[in-house]
């Protein structure tokens, strides 16, 4: 992803978010619903609708899921993504749509029906839009166990990705205290899976961790906001993955900020809080697949031998906190060293445990 790509239109790059409370007399509805679903660990399958209102915010969430709709090989793997949404639709679910919906309206129309009013055409864009959502990844799934490419090249590309969107949060002015990134090591990915019910690699989400703090508590929204702007999709934040200790929804929800309960997406748990963290640890931590585009590490032979894209996924776990909160996490029971101390206690008490009743 280029710089240029993370220009998403309409994104303040000024003070101007921070001049209200939290930021959030600036965002508009869809933002609102973005962030309520990042902090909830909702998915986005479960949304009734959604809240776009211009093209130029469609093509920022394209672009943002690696599709460039002026690229006409783009345009092309969407036709094909639609193509087969539509098919599943009609074949699978027995569900007729209405032909404008399934293969007239243009790429930038179609989202903004399915965040118009309730009506058929609405409820068709929202089902198909979905569905095309989930091939989308699949596919990019599929991609990437067939490609002779390291994980490290391709962590290196989200890497840079994540960079671009750091440099995007400075120009904006957000108050940024430290960034850091790191990839778990062999060591880690091993206990990581041993303290873990299911003992299962697909299921460790942290291999690549970013780290942002910010100065203030006031600070966290703000930020949320660029980087489901510039780099997180909103609609690829894992569903049920989110630790949310910092930001107090209720409050956001009802203190006049403009965030509300709309009844547009159903409510959802997030992530179960670390058992190895201390008491009074907090943190916002979130886990986002990220789309990557890998064409220029493609061979020739590979580029026209599949026809799932040059995207795929990697997942990535986002920690977001404010300084205060960062140094407390750092104090006692709370500090880096007691976490790992405890976790490394209950391996050695699972891989020593002995039958019951064998005493041998």
């Amino acid at each position: 992803m280029s710089a240029a790509d993370l220009e998403a239109p309409g994104l303040a790059t000024s003070h101007a978010l921070w001049r209200r409370a939290d930021g959030i007399g600036a965002l508009s509805l869809q933002d609102i619903n973005e962030i309520q679903l990042l902090l909830r660990g909702q998915s986005v399958v479960d949304w009734h609708r959604l809240a776009f209102t211009t093209e130029d915010e469609v093509r920022g969430l394209l672009a943002l899921n690696c599709i460039n709709i002026d690229d006409p090989q783009d345009r092309a793997r969407l036709q094909e993504l639609r193509i087969q949404a539509a098919r599943y639709i009609a074949d699978v679910l027995k569900i007729r749509l209405d032909e404008r919906i399934a293969a007239e309206v243009s790429w930038l129309q179609l989202p903004l029906i399915a965040s118009g009013k309730s009506s058929a055409a609405q409820r068709q864009a929202c089902m198909l839009l979905k569905v095309m959502h989930i091939i989308y990844h699949l596919d990019a799934r599929e991609l990437r166990t067939t490609l002779a490419v390291s994980d490290n090249q391709i962590f290196s590309l989200v890497e840079e990705s994540v960079t671009l969107m750091i440099d995007a949060l400075r120009t904006a002015g957000v108050p940024i205290v430290e960034f850091s990134w790191s990839r778990k090591t062999k060591e880690s990915l091993i206990t990581k899976m041993l303290v873990k019910r299911e003992t299962n690699a697909a299921r460790v989400f942290d291999r690549l961790r970013f780290r942002l703090i910010v100065r203030e508590p006031g600070d966290l929204v703000p930020a949320l906001h660029i980087m489901l702007r510039r780099c997180v999709p909103f609609n690829y934040v894992v569903p049920g993955q989110t630790v949310n200790t910092l930001i107090d929804l209720d409050r956001l929800t009802s203190g006049g900020q403009g965030f509300s309960d709309d009844g547009e997406v159903e409510e959802a748990a997030g992530a179960e809080q670390n058992q190895f963290s201390g008491a009074s640890f907090k943190i916002l931590n979130f886990v986002a697949d990220l789309p990557v585009r890998v064409g220029d590490l493609l061979s020739p032979e590979e580029r026209l031998g599949q026809g799932r894209g040059n995207v795929v996924f990697v997942l990535a776990e986002f920690q977001v906190l404010d300084r205060r909160t960062a140094e407390a996490n750092e104090q006692g029971e709370n500090s880096h060293a007691q976490y790992k101390l405890r976790q490394h206690q209950h391996v050695r008490v699972r891989l020593l445990r002995e039958p019951r009743g064998d005493h041998r």
